[in-house]
């Protein structure tokens, strides 16, 4: 395993970047053309084709794709993810990762160093980890297993440390060289640049910073009549959506940050400690996203849904931005009046009724 981890180093750190084009995130949107030439085996100079038509990739990442086409599937089902639960997070802010289903794949919001960008970078980042870190579980890579983490300290010395567990250390390391590529090698001129360049690697990493935290020892049971004398454990990954959440507080606690002539960050209010490698940093003021900007990647907020009742952000006051809102009638078809049946089946009626919808302005 050491041995397969320092070959994705070597590769790496000889490879030669070209900038930033296009954004690996497209990958999320073409998971079905992947999963296809993955699935068939593509060898032999076909690979080097097949890897120059996905979109999105950088130069140092075409590389990557050339070399280890089986790790392709889980990275593109990785940026999937992390576009999903991006949705599933924002779905009722204002910005709700409505860009994500562009081709652009955030990448006109990514124009401004904002929050937004900030959360973006991190769960990304932290799709790509836990789809490899899986992935190897699976059995699916070649270069990886199950996990070979050593024995918690505190694990009861009854319980066996085995099973397959997520490779979280290799997850880490592979996803961390893939991600990273186009920033750590970008040429960047300038100190705004560089200090975005050190914005977006610094939230790559809390992404995938988080996910290591959360993952934690799952285990199994074993005993005669379903009895628990024995134990067999191992290390697992978090569920996905706890670490949207969690990644989802970092975005509310957020530090702003400035940079020096040279392209350092410091936090822009000294008040403030410095954020650790679990946080989430940010140069610019985040747009209001009221109205549709091309420039900022809004949508604006007219036609969205709101709840006239709520106080928090999916309320009509704030999701429509004082523009005010129309409510509508709609009927809907629901169930109804369930009985159980022995045994074991639920019978439900349908109703219909009628209910108000209420759309910003």
């Amino acid at each position: 395993m050491a041995r397969s981890l320092a070959v994705v180093v070597f590769i790496f750190t000889s490879l030669h970047s070209i900038g930033h084009g296009e954004t690996w995130w497209l990958l999320g949107l073409q998971s079905q053309l992947v999963e296809t030439w993955s699935r068939v085996g593509i060898i032999g100079p076909s690979i080097h084709s097949q890897c120059n038509e996905l979109q999105g990739l950088s130069h140092d990442q075409v590389r990557f794709c050339q070399m280890f086409q089986d790790h392709m599937l889980p990275i593109s089902n990785g940026a999937r993810s992390g576009i999903n639960e991006c949705q599933h997070q924002f779905s009722q802010r204002r910005w709700n990762c409505s860009t994500a289903n562009d081709k652009s794949v955030f990448a006109r919001v990514m124009a401004i160093a904002s929050r937004e960008a900030a959360f973006t970078y991190a769960i990304s980042a932290a799709g790509v980890m836990n789809a490899i870190s899986r992935s190897c579980r699976e059995g699916e890579l070649d270069k990886c297993g199950c996990s070979k983490a050593v024995r918690p300290v505190n694990l009861d010395k009854d319980w066996l440390w085995g099973g397959c567990g997520d490779n979280v250390d290799y997850g880490y390391l592979f996803g961390k060289q893939f991600v990273d590529a186009k920033e750590e090698k970008n040429a960047a001129k300038g100190a705004k640049q560089k200090a975005r360049r050190e914005m977006n690697l610094h939230n790559n990493e809390a992404g995938r910073k988080v996910v290591q935290s959360m993952a934690g020892v799952a285990c199994k049971c074993h005993g005669v009549s379903g009895s628990c004398s024995m134990k067999t454990c191992w290390l697992q990954l978090a569920n996905f959506r706890d670490v949207g959440e969690r990644l989802k507080e970092k975005y509310d606690g957020a530090t702003e940050m400035r940079h020096s002539r040279r392209g350092k960050l410091h936090v822009a209010n000294e008040k403030y400690n410095e954020p650790t490698n679990y946080d989430l940093v940010y140069l610019e003021q985040s747009p209001d996203y009221c109205v549709r900007d091309d420039r900022t990647g809004s949508l604006g907020t007219q036609g969205r849904f709101c709840n006239k009742t709520s106080q928090g952000t999916d309320g009509c006051t704030i999701m429509c931005c004082g523009r005010g809102y129309n409510t509508y009638k709609q009927e809907v078809v629901e169930r109804c009046h369930c009985k159980f049946h022995w045994c074991c089946y639920v019978k439900c009626k349908k109703c219909r009724k009628t209910i108000d919808i209420n759309v910003c302005k």
